[in-house]
């Protein structure tokens, strides 16, 4: 089967089960793919039936949505957008803020970049502690009523956050981290998105390249990579979490897969309101990315995999102190 013709629902849409996301074109891993690269990956993602791309202010302080803008506007009637506001570069700074005037402002901006009148799907990047999750949710329903945007989500919330938000407007989406490595949602908030009807969009999938099998020297990342700042890549904990790729990749093998594929394949498998979004900044890893959806993968495979890594099996925690004080997650 065409992975192109494997759908999954999101909020009011229904998109491509597997998504594309597109912070890593211009953000957040060290120096971003030159333009050319970039411009071309996203339209062969466009040429392989890919429908839904992810990106937001903050990704280049608004250089990854002027880049989708420039490069899809074209082909605007073919996807659906999300981005996302309440957290974005203000002088060269990264700020959380979920004012209404804020909220609007951030629609306003990206709308421009994006070059577009009205973007589907909207997310609240970050909760703002400072400003009731009503109030924000309220903000960015009036942007509705306007025509600015067309169905909201929230980014690195816990259930309760959800609901209080759904009580004031539907809630299309959530997008948290999500992997075989990265169980959180487990917690709650996928039962909560099952229940409102709202999508589970699972972001860093691939547990930012640990689970392609190809990142296995972490003192080689480069600058302003933001794994060297995450507990998980540190030499200590990385030296034990490198450990259980070994069963996983012989897995995937057995399964006729590639590692990458094999963790799609178990995301997909988990619920049918999941809808992963890996990033990449080449081709041939797009492909593969794209083609997990078509995967045939035995119950049995997936279990072991479920069993092999997990969160009592991987070393480290998922962020520094400093990083989890901006989020709303329920951890473990």
């Amino acid at each position: 089967m065409d992975h192109a013709t494997l759908r999954r629902r999101l909020g009011p849409f229904t998109v491509t089960a597997v998504g594309l996301g597109c912070m890593n074109l211009s953000h957040a891993y060290g120096t971003p793919p030159p333009q050319e690269e970039a411009e071309r990956l996203l339209l062969t993602a466009l040429e392989l039936g890919v429908d839904h791309f992810d990106t937001a202010a903050l990704y280049g302080f608004g250089a990854n949505e002027a880049l989708i803008g420039r490069v899809l506007s074209a082909h605007r009637s073919r996807l659906l957008l999300a981005t996302k506001g309440g957290l974005a570069g203000v002088l060269g700074k990264r700020v959380i803020d979920g004012r209404p005037e804020a909220l609007r402002s951030n629609c306003e901006d990206s709308l421009r970049r994006l070059r577009t009148e009205v973007i589907d799907l909207y997310y609240l990047h970050r909760w703002d502690r400072r400003v009731p999750i009503e109030e924000s949710v309220g903000a960015m329903a009036e942007l509705v009523r306007e025509g600015k945007i067309r169905a909201i989500g929230l980014s690195e919330v816990s259930a309760g956050t959800l609901l209080k938000a759904h009580a004031v407007h539907p809630i299309a989406a959530v997008q948290n981290e999500y992997s075989l490595w990265t169980r959180n949602p487990e917690i709650a908030v996928l039962e909560a998105c099952r229940r409102i009807g709202a999508a589970l969009v699972a972001f860093s999938p691939l547990a930012r390249g640990f689970l392609t099998d190809t990142l296995h020297d972490v003192s080689a990342l480069p600058p302003g990579d933001l794994r060297r700042a995450m507990p998980r890549f540190a030499a200590q904990h990385y030296a034990s979490n490198l450990k259980l790729l070994e069963g996983f990749t012989a897995l995937a093998r057995e399964a006729g897969c590639t590692p990458g594929q094999l963790a799609l394949a178990w995301l997909l498998a988990k619920a049918p309101h999941i809808v992963p979004i890996p990033g990449t900044t080449r081709i041939e890893h797009l492909r593969e990315n794209m083609g997990a959806a078509a995967l045939a993968v035995s119950p049995e495979a997936l279990a072991r995999a479920d069993a092999l890594i997990n969160q009592r099996t991987v070393s480290g925690a998922r962020y520094s102190a400093a990083a989890q004080a901006d989020i709303d997650t329920e951890e473990f």
